[in-house]
C-alpha cells in the first residue's frame, strides 16, 4: 500500500536504539488523529513494503507504545498490535483512532494534519477553521434523526446494490456480501437508521429534505452582456448524488456543443467544454463540499467561460495552488463511495484527471479561486492552440505517455516553453525529485529539451519532434540563443541610447524572461560593452564609447 492521508511507514530505528525518536512519532500521530484516522507501520526501512523476514518484535514496544504516546499527546487514541508479514517477519501496526469532536495536540502545544502524505503543522489562524470542519468529518455517519431503514427508497436501494455490484473497483468479497451488509460497509446504515450518508444516497424526498444541508445545484446561462437568459434549479431534494450528476450532464444541451478541428483527412470533435470534466468538477463539488453549512452549487455559462461555484472552502491543507497534487477528503466516506460507483476519477481531487482533458484539448488548465464563502473553478472555451492538440495526441499514441508526462508536456507546449521555476509553481510540486517524476522519460525520449542547470533550467519541446508532428509554431523568443540575445541588445541601444530596462523589453520583444533580459545586462556591463547611469528604477543603459 502507498503512504497517503491514512497510512504511513516507519523504520523501528524510531522507537529503539539511540536514533529514538517519540516526539516525531508522537507528531505523526496527532496528523492522523486531526485528519480521518489511519495506520503506521513500524519495522519497515525506507523503500520497503515488508519488514525482514527474520524480524521479531519485542513485546515491550507495545507496551512502551501505550504509555509514550499518550504522555506525549493530546486527544489522541492509539491501539499497537504485532502483527507477521506475508514474508514471515513481524512488524507493528499502530492503529491511530480519529479525534472526533477535539483537536489533538502534543503536550508541548502545537497542532499537526496530516495532508495526503506529509505531516504538516497547523498554523494558528487556521485552528478556529480545524474546529469547524471538525463536526463534517463526522457528519456522514451521524444518526441525526431515526430514519428506520425499511423506509429507505426502495428503488434507489436496488440502483445502489447494482452500482456496487457491477463496480470493477469493489472487491469480490464486498460484492458477496448481502444488500444490507453492503450497505453497512458503505455506512449507509447503523443500528438499523439511516445515516446521514444513508438519506443522502438511498433516503425519500421527505427525509433528504430534513438534512443539513442536502445539496441543491443551479444553472443559469448568461448572455454576451452577461445577462440571464436561462435558468434551471434543482433543489426539490428528489435526486441523490448520482442521480443529480447525470441530470447536470443530460439536460443542459449547451454541453453538447463543439467546434470541428480539421487533422489532414480527418476532423476531430472539441466539445466547448468536455462533459467528463463537468462530471468531474461537479463530483468534486458533491464530494467534497461541506454538508454542515447552507449553500447551493452554481453552474455559470457565461459566452467565453463556465464558472462552477462550490459552496465552502477547500479542505485544509489544499489550496489553489497545490490542488493538482494534494488530495484530503473532507467527506471520506461519500469520497469512496462516488469512486467505488464511478462516479470520480480517483479518490483523490481528480484534478488531474482535469488538467490532462483541458491540454489535450488545446485549452487552459482550470483556474481555482477560493474566496471568503465559495470555491470557484473557471473552464475557459476558447482553444489557445489546435497546434498543441495535435502535438500531445501525437506523443500519446507513439509513446503511451503516462498522465504526469501528458500535462506537462502540455503546459510547455502551450507556453512554447517553460523554466524550472514556472514549471514547479505551476504544478504545486516541492522536493528534490518532485519535478522530475513529474516530467518522467520526456527528456529521456527526446520529446523535451532543456537548457541551463538546476532552479534555471529551461524546458521546451524537441524541434525534431515538432517537425515529425507537422506542428506548426508560432514564433516567440523564449528559446532566443544567449548570443543572438546579447545582438538584440546591442543594436537596440545603438538606435535608442540611454533606454531604461523596461523600455528595452518592450522593443526586443516581451517573449523574452525579465530575468534572462537582466542577466545579460549585466554581462554586457562586465564585459564593458554597455554602460549605465542611475539607480534602481532610474536606470539607463547605452553603448560604451569605446565601442
Amino acid at each position: 500500500m502507498k503512504e497517503n492521508s491514512h497510512f504511513d511507514r516507519k523504520s523501528l530505528r524510531i522507537i529503539t536504539g539511540k536514533t529514538a525518536d517519540w516526539k516525531e512519532l508522537a507528531k505523526d500521530c496527532v496528523c492522523f488523529a486531526n485528519g480521518v484516522g489511519g495506520e503506521i507501520h513500524i519495522g519497515i526501512e525506507d523503500g520497503e513494503s515488508e519488514p525482514d523476514p527474520t524480524q521479531k518484535i519485542p513485546r515491550e514496544l507495545i507496551e512502551e507504545l501505550n504509555k509514550k504516546i499518550p504522555n506525549l499527546t493530546l486527544n489522541v487514541g492509539v491501539a499497537p498490535v504485532i502483527e507477521v508479514a506475508e514474508n514471515g517477519g513481524e512488524y507493528i501496526n499502530l492503529v491511530i483512532h480519529r479525534s472526533k469532536h477535539t483537536i489533538a495536540g502534543t503536550t508541548d502545544g502545537r497542532y499537526y494534519m496530516r495532508v495526503s502524505d506529509d505531516c504538516k503543522p497547523v498554523m494558528p489562524d487556521e485552528l478556529t477553521r480545524l474546529v469547524s470542519e471538525k463536526d463534517s468529518f463526522v457528519w456522514e455517519e451521524k444518526v441525526v434523526r431515526k430514519v428506520a431503514f425499511s423506509e429507505k427508497d426502495e428503488e434507489k436501494f436496488k440502483t445502489f446494490i447494482a452500482d456496487i455490484r457491477s463496480s470493477e473497483r469493489v472487491s469480490d468479497f464486498v460484492k458477496q456480501k448481502s444488500p444490507e451488509e453492503i450497505a453497512e460497509h458503505y455506512f449507509l446504515i447503523h443500528e438499523n437508521c439511516l445515516t446521514n450518508l444513508g438519506v443522502l444516497w438511498i433516503g425519500n424526498r421527505k427525509h433528504r429534505t430534513t438534512l443539513h444541508y442536502a445539496p441543491s445545484v443551479q444553472f443559469i446561462k448568461y448572455d454576451e452582456h452577461e445577462k440571464k437568459v436561462f435558468k434551471k434549479i434543482w433543489d426539490d431534494y428528489t435526486l441523490n448524488p448520482k442521480e443529480l450528476i447525470s441530470e447536470v450532464i443530460t439536460t443542459i444541451p449547451d454541453w453538447n456543443e463543439y467546434v470541428e478541428v480539421s487533422d489532414g483527412m480527418f476532423r476531430k470533435n472539441i466539445y466547448h467544454y468536455p462533459p467528463e470534466v463537468i462530471r468531474e468538477i461537479v463530483a468534486n463539488a458533491l464530494a467534497h463540499r461541506n454538508y454542515t453549512m447552507r449553500g447551493d452549487i452554481f453552474i455559470n455559462l457565461y459566452t467565453d467561460r463556465l464558472e462552477i461555484h462550490s459552496p465552502g472552502l477547500l479542505p485544509l491543507g489544499v489550496t489553489p495552488d497545490n490542488i493538482l497534487i494534494r488530495s484530503v477528503q473532507r467527506n471520506q466516506l461519500l469520497a469512496k463511495l462516488f469512486y467505488d460507483v464511478k462516479l470520480m476519477e480517483k479518490e483523490g481531487s481528480g484534478y488531474d484527471r482535469v488538467y490532462e482533458i483541458m491540454l489535450e484539448n488545446g485549452k487552459e488548465i482550470p483556474e481555482v479561486i477560493e474566496g471568503d464563502d465559495r470555491v470557484v473553478v473557471t473552464l475557459k472555451k476558447k482553444i489557445i492552440d489546435v497546434e498543441v492538440l495535435k502535438l500531445i495526441e501525437k506523443a500519446s499514441g507513439e509513446y503511451s505517455l503516462w498522465q504526469r508526462e501528458l500535462i506537462c508536456l502540455g503546459l510547455i507546449a502551450q507556453k512554447g516553453g517553460l523554466q524550472a521555476t514556472d514549471l514547479v509553481k505551476i504544478l504545486g510540486v516541492h522536493g528534490p525529485n518532485a519535478l522530475n517524476n513529474w516530467l518522467g522519460r520526456l527528456t529521456e525520449y527526446e520529446i523535451l529539451l532543456t537548457r541551463g542547470r538546476t532552479k534555471g533550467t529551461f524546458y521546451y519541446v524537441n524541434p525534431r519532434f515538432l517537425k515529425q508532428a507537422n506542428f506548426v509554431e508560432q514564433t516567440n523568443l523564449k528559446r532566443i540563443e544567449p548570443h543572438r540575445l546579447k545582438e538584440l541588445i546591442y543594436e537596440d541601444l545603438r538606435n535608442y541610447p540611454e533606454s531604461k530596462k523596461n523600455e528595452i523589453h518592450k522593443r526586443i520583444g516581451i517573449d523574452i524572461k525579465e530575468r534572462t533580459l537582466k542577466a545579460k545586462l549585466d554581462e554586457m556591463l562586465k564585459e564593458g560593452i554597455i554602460n549605465k547611469s542611475g539607480e534602481r528604477r532610474w536606470t539607463k543603459y547605452s553603448i560604451a564609447l569605446d565601442e
